[in-house]
């Protein structure tokens, strides 16, 4: 196995591992806020893991350019959707849990 076989085991592993826990945190934490943290943050960054691993192996060719540019698409896209979920959110009167209301 070359080194670079190995590294990109390492970020598949790693993006794998991100985006479970994120999915496991959509489902376990209190409010919609928190949920869309857990969700925007590991799946961009997850998501980016995997492709830098599929980049390393796919060498230089046309499916390098190709993953480059879901790469930029991706880091471009999310957190501009996270926000505007948050953003749609809280016009809409959703309040974020807070001390008290998290003891409930």
């Amino acid at each position: 196995m070359e080194t670079y076989e190995l590294l990109s085991a390492v970020l598949l592993a790693a993006g794998s591992f991100l985006l479970l826990s994120g999915g496991i945190g959509v489902l376990r934490f209190p409010d919609v806020y928190s949920r869309m943290h857990a969700a925007g943050i590991t799946d961009t960054l997850g998501a980016c893991l995997i492709l830098l691993a599929l980049m390393l192996l796919a060498g230089f060719s046309l499916v390098l350019l190709k993953l480059m540019m879901i790469l930029a698409f991706l880091l471009i896209t999310g957190p501009t959707s996270s926000h505007a979920l948050g953003k749609a959110a809280w016009k809409a009167g959703v309040k974020p849990l807070t001390g008290k209301s998290l003891q409930r």
